[in-house]
């Protein structure tokens, strides 16, 4: 197809006018620049400095550069035509212990960020929290303590006040049960510790620092809009027998509803309390922490990677392939519950392909919650990538996966919800956590040994769609 049949030709599936296009990214998955201009360590630069955290020993000290090449990355969003950019904040950037005086270098840097995005005509959305807690905090106790959560509404105050005269979007903590329990619990990711008990207390106090961050950049700007942002899975029993139905309805529990209800109805779900009853008792919030936390929103971002088919039956066979540091249940209180392989087609992370669950989640999140706006903050798949001797790297696993999945967005819309935009994760190949270098995510592959950027097919598709304004049917 010409770049002249593209601008011509109109979509066969149509997105609203305003619909957002965009990508997505996390600081510390990024950045590089560990210790340079001030900036502090932080949980992770504590885990993959521990041996057998990470695979291969990866670490992030320079990831793919992207502090020093931010101008030549933000050039590759604009050749792309994305009309927004979704980025972190890092938290020991800005204040390397996790509290008192702002670091003037790192306020400088998501400044200057912000400026060459809107340059560009890019509109930059904030994350103020994508995993990188400053090791001073979690000396003092991490999440499990009461107090992180108020240091965090100072950053997020802090941050706010430096960027809200450029930026309108801004989200408080990303995926907070990976936080908690892949954190706290299996010791998956940093801080890398296994105690249930406290990672319920984890899970509670990300939700008080997500309501505790709402107010107090509400008080500084009501023209901000803020989002919480999660991850959600549909679920689904293995057989209709009672034991999988329970192991449903417990992981659909503490996965899904846990956040959902706290953020949006201002509740825990009286199951999962039960649930966690036995390991964590009850007495982890305290009265009046969920109005907080259920501060009102103005929009719901939703992470949606796959779905869960789960088993109360044991011995069930994995369905994801386990990460190199898991070590542990995360599931607190339901430990006994095995995820089983459901039949589908899966990524290179083991995660099974199943686009049909995001109009499941959308559809779920507007029929049972308070009406808000949603916007898809993370979809995407990893892939076996490789660069042909034309430079190029096909990847139609990833083209199929997003076109299928916009498709979804598109249905949603149609049938009344209402769904704003769609950030793909992720923008570039980067280190992927526990799995540091050894799973790629990303529209435009990334040498690491060179810091070439490349963009993929599915980046080339993706710009090619973004400049038409939707899609064609059928499926290309």
């Amino acid at each position: 197809m010409t770049t002249q049949q593209t601008q011509t030709q109109s979509p066969d599936l149509a997105f609203p006018t305003g619909f957002v296009w965009g990508a997505s990214t996390s600081a510390y998955q990024i950045e590089g620049a560990v210790a340079e201009d001030g900036r502090g360590p932080s949980i992770w630069d504590a885990f993959v400095a521990s041996p057998g955290r990470v695979l291969n020993g990866d670490n992030a000290d320079v990831a793919i550069d992207h502090y020093r090449r931010y101008r030549e990355d933000v050039r590759v969003m604009a050749d792309l035509g994305l009309s927004a950019y979704r980025f972190s904040v890092s938290w020991p950037r800005i204040q390397p212990t996790g509290s008192g005086a702002i670091n003037p270098a790192g306020i400088d840097f998501y400044q200057r960020l912000t400026d060459e995005l809107l340059a560009h005509g890019i509109d930059p959305w904030v994350t103020l929290y994508h995993w990188d807690l400053p090791l001073a905090l979690e000396e003092a106790g991490g999440w499990p303590a009461r107090d992180t959560a108020k240091r965090f509404a100072d950053f997020a105050a802090a941050v706010h006040a430096a960027l809200s005269d450029r930026v309108t979007n801004f989200s408080t903590v990303n995926e907070p049960w990976c936080a908690a329990f892949l954190g706290y619990a299996s010791g998956e990711h940093a801080p890398g510790r296994r105690e249930p008990a406290e990672a319920i207390r984890a899970a509670h106090h990300l939700n008080l620092a997500h309501g505790l961050a709402t107010q107090a950049m509400r008080a500084q700007s009501a023209a901000t809009r803020i989002g919480g942002c999660v991850n959600l899975y549909a679920i689904t029993p293995h057989t209709g027998s009672e034991a999988d139905l329970d192991a449903a309805r417990r992981i659909d529990g503490l996965q899904n509803r846990f956040f959902l209800d706290a953020l949006l109805k201002g509740s825990y779900p009286a199951d999962v309390l039960e649930d966690i009853a036995p390991v964590a008792g009850t007495s982890f919030a305290r009265d009046g922490d969920l109005e907080v936390i259920s501060t009102p929103l103005d929009l719901l971002m939703v992470n949606y990677y796959s779905r869960f088919t789960v088993s109360g039956a044991p011995g069930g066979a994995a369905s994801a392939a386990a990460a190199p540091t898991d070590t542990g249940s995360p599931w607190v209180g339901s430990e006994q519950v095995s995820f089983v392989n459901g039949g589908r087609p899966v990524t290179a992370m083991g995660w099974e392909i199943d686009d049909a669950g995001l109009l499941e989640i959308l559809t779920r999140v507007a029929a049972e919650y308070p009406a808000i706006p949603m916007v898809i903050a993370e979809n995407g798949a990893a892939f076996e990538d490789v660069v042909t001797g034309d430079e190029s790297v096909h990847d139609p696993e990833r083209v199929a996966y997003i076109d299928a999945h916009l498709r979804i967005c598109h249905a949603a819309i149609e049938a009344g919800i209402p769904l704003q935009g769609y950030f793909a994760w992720s923008l570039m190949d980067n280190f992927e956590w526990a799995w540091g270098y050894g799973k790629r995510f990303g529209l435009v592959y990334v040498d690491y040994e060179t810091q070439r950027r490349i963009p993929k097919d599915s980046a080339l598709w993706y710009a090619e769609n973004i400049k038409r304004g939707g899609l064609r049917a059928p499926a290309e």
